[in-house]
């Protein structure tokens, strides 16, 4: 099995932070607190990434699959139902994207990097020395597991007809998903989890994911405790930037120009527009903008009304005197009926941006008026 596939041992990882100590040192004074603080911020971000997960924002369903809870029921006829409910697999496959560099040796935000290095900025700090040591084990069990039993469970398959026997493990089943069907598409991963399906092999995976998740946040939240104490003393922006969009709405307002094919563009986008350059106003003819492709690049987009984009304190005074919002009002806004989840945020991110930089904030167009859009369908 070749290293990216495989999550870091205990003998493994101690002779691979051997060779990046080795490789730090080399660097020159000061070095190997250099390395390790960019290992430290590394992680912060790609853990904060992880934990505005929508799997993460539930804590203790988080905790409860990876805790492998099962139902069984007794039934009437003797039979017993066993039953387990998962999120849907596009949810953990999306988590397990967001998890991967922090499982790769290779990664700046590597999660053993990130522990190495918290236990060298507190090597004179035993209690907190010992609980990176206790986290170090407790990852190394849950995340790389030796036997099928510290797996938790294994699945045994019986051919009736050939008398062919198989078995796999919990946690091989996790990484036959994983990297068989999920961020890779590994024949031999696959060829090993096949016979026992997608079902089995997600099943797997899900405890794993999931107690990773909360071990990578639980590691985010010590450091930013560690921060905090100015035990270390990590670049802020790495606990501010943003990290994760929970609006996926662009739109800005200002000004579109065009010009023929060829013709000289800007040289920056603070420069003036070339005189060549024409805006593009309510009366272009749209039609003669195509894609490489042959489809229409700008459409216009004719309505009597523009959404409208409030504030976050608009939005608090339409509530009703039960707490919540009118269906039109709700409409007027662009949001649909019932309205999903993060409809408000979604609305307080599109306002923030259209006020950026201070720009003025969106107004409804007039009847019969132009709004121009992108299609690059």
């Amino acid at each position: 099995m070749t290293t990216r596939h495989a999550f870091p041992r205990d003998d493994a990882s101690d002779s691979g932070c051997e060779q990046w100590e080795k490789t730090v040192v080399n660097g020159g004074p000061g070095s190997v607190d250099a390395q390790y603080q960019a290992w430290l911020e590394a992680y912060v971000v790609r853990a904060r990434r992880v934990e505005e997960h929508s799997l993460a924002a539930d804590w203790d369903a988080l905790v409860a699959l990876a805790n492998i809870q099962i139902s069984v029921v007794q039934l009437d006829n003797g039979e017993t139902r066993i039953r387990q409910e998962f999120p849907a697999e596009e949810v953990v496959e999306s988590a397990a994207a967001r998890l991967r560099p922090i499982l790769l040796e290779g990664d700046a935000c590597f999660y053993l990097k990130a522990l190495k290095a918290l236990g060298y900025f507190c090597r004179a700090l035993p209690q907190d020395t010992q609980w990176v040591k206790t986290t170090r084990d407790e990852w190394q069990a849950r995340v790389r597991p030796t036997t099928p039993e510290e797996a938790g469970y294994w699945v045994a398959l019986s051919n009736m007809v050939t008398g062919e026997n198989r078995s796999l493990d919990r946690h091989k089943l996790a990484m036959a998903w994983i990297y068989g069907d999920v961020v890779h598409h590994d024949m031999e991963q696959r060829q090993e989890g096949d016979a026992f399906g997608l079902f089995e092999r997600f099943r797997g995976a899900v405890p794993l994911v999931a107690w990773a998740m909360i071990g990578t946040i639980e590691l985010l939240n010590y450091i930013r405790a560690l921060h905090d104490d100015g035990v270390l003393q990590l670049r802020q922006e790495v606990f501010d930037e943003r990290v994760a969009l929970k609006s996926t709405t662009w739109e800005r307002n200002g000004q579109i120009f065009f010009a023929p094919v060829g013709t000289e563009t800007p040289t920056n986008a603070s420069t003036p527009v070339p005189d060549e350059w024409v805006r593009l106003g309510e009366g272009a003819d749209l039609s003669r903008f195509q894609t490489v492709f042959g489809g229409q690049l700008l459409h216009a987009d004719r309505s009597p009304r523009m959404p409208e984009t409030p504030s976050p304190e608009e939005i608090e005074a339409a509530r009703t005197p039960a707490g919540g919002w009118k269906r039109d009002q709700l409409a007027a806004w662009g949001v649909s009926w019932p309205p999903p989840k993060g409809w408000k945020d979604e609305l307080t991110e599109r306002w923030k941006a259209a006020h950026q930089d201070g720009a003025p904030p969106p107004r409804p167009a007039p009847a019969a008026s132009v709004q121009e859009s992108l299609d690059f369908g």
